[in-house]
């Protein structure tokens, strides 16, 4: 059997050598909340997270203890919207991007 490497460990390499990769997931993040896919959102953030300022980090920023950080952000956590707030506003000042939302006609 070949072995492959870990893919979280690949996307906290790929985010810390490329900037747009990075915010290409926090987009995807963002857009997958609001399109009703807070599952894949939430674990998009953790590796956001972990790959950027990391959980410790994160709990001094947003003042929540860090076990809680990591249950929110989990598959099944269920952050409220001032923690999920915090949470992307944390990983928006380390990548230093904006979000600009638009609207689509369906």
């Amino acid at each position: 059997m070949t072995l492959t490497r870990d893919f979280k460990l690949t996307v906290v390499e790929r985010v810390k050598r490329d900037p747009a990769f990075a915010q290409a997931l926090l987009d995807e993040a963002a857009t997958l909340f609001l399109n009703g896919e807070p599952e894949t959102a939430r674990l998009i953030l953790r590796d956001l997270v972990n790959a950027t300022i990391g959980f410790e980090r994160l709990a001094t920023l947003t003042a929540k203890p860090s076990k809680s950080l990591h249950r929110m952000l989990s598959p099944a956590g269920n952050p409220s919207m001032d923690n999920l707030a915090a949470i992307f506003l944390a990983i928006r000042e380390r990548l230093n991007v904006n979000f600009e939302a638009h609207s689509v006609a369906a």
